[in-house]
């Protein structure tokens, strides 16, 4: 990855981003980014959307991009060592490794990548996601997937952890029906704003999650232009199955865990037959303090 050119127009002002090497680009396959604040539940909805892709027949594929490594556990129960593990152990020679190294396969023939993060205040998470894409690329293992899923850490604060943005296509945010997530994700809007102007990425919406009611979420999705693509109550199921260390597709049948499959379900073919960009426009933080009625 190279820092952009004094001819590239800035992801934002006054950023100083690091760019995609066009060699590194993603082809063939429908590429999701997962964001939302964090402790949300993005690993859960982007492992249990990942499943619900499988089941439609399709090839997927799903990167963590978070130090705690946890994003794929209910699919291969287990956690997998990260791909900056891995490449500690052959002294970051990549051409040692093999793709069973760092990739495993887990529910229902779910491909799964644990990213991992730079060491704590010494490195940047763009740089992780680079070196995973340049590994998957190498050993051609992007060729035969059809959905890729990134799965990112919590809130976009800086453009390291904004990198899936440039390979993506489509951007998910997942915000539950409070304060804090609807915060977050004007940030994350913004930030896909900010990377749209010099990549293909493009906000598909926002899934609701642990929330019995979605008025806060709906009123400012409205406001700034957004819209919701899917919902998940506050079921004890879901917490459930990520203590089993399964998906819900493998969870004992009720109806709350039959109507939650299948929301996933509605949710992959939504995202699979695709959805029209959206232009929202982010509020400024003072505004959403008075928006959302907080002092």
């Amino acid at each position: 990855m190279t820092l952009l050119d004094g001819g590239s127009p800035p992801d934002g002002e006054g950023s100083v981003q690091v760019a995609l090497d066009p060699a590194d680009e993603i082809k063939g396959a429908k590429v999701f980014a997962v964001y939302g604040k964090g402790g949300i539940g993005k690993s859960t909805t982007s492992s249990n959307l990942s499943a619900a892709f499988s089941k439609m027949g399709h090839r997927v594929l799903q990167i963590g991009c978070d130090p705690k490594h946890d994003s794929t556990f209910t699919l291969t129960k287990k956690m997998m060592p990260t791909v900056i593990d891995v490449l500690e152990t052959v002294d970051f020679h990549s051409e040692e490794l093999r793709p069973e190294d760092y990739m495993f396969e887990g529910y229902n023939g779910v491909m799964c990548v644990e990213a991992g993060g730079p060491p704590a205040g010494t490195g940047c998470g763009g740089y992780v996601v680079g070196q995973t894409v340049k590994l998957l690329k190498q050993h051609h293992l992007l060729e035969d997937t059809d959905i890729v899923i990134f799965d990112v850490l919590g809130d976009v604060v800086c453009g390291g952890f904004a990198a899936p943005l440039q390979h993506a296509d489509n951007a998910v945010v997942v915000a539950a029906n409070d304060f804090d997530s609807i915060f977050a994700m004007n940030r994350i809007v913004a930030a896909i704003n900010a990377k749209s102007k010099n990549y293909n990425v493009k906000l598909a919406g926002v899934v609701a999650n642990r929330s019995a009611a979605t008025d806060e979420i709906d009123r400012f999705s409205d406001a700034i232009g957004m819209r919701r693509l899917a919902h998940f109550e506050d079921l004890d199921a879901i917490r459930r199955s990520r203590l089993k260390k399964c998906t819900l597709f493998e969870m004992e049948d009720s109806p709350e865990v039959e109507q939650a499959r299948q929301e996933y379900m509605n949710l992959a073919k939504k995202l699979w037959e695709g959805v029209d960009p959206l232009a929202a426009k982010p509020m400024k933080d003072r505004d959403i303090f008075e928006f959302l009625g907080f002092e």
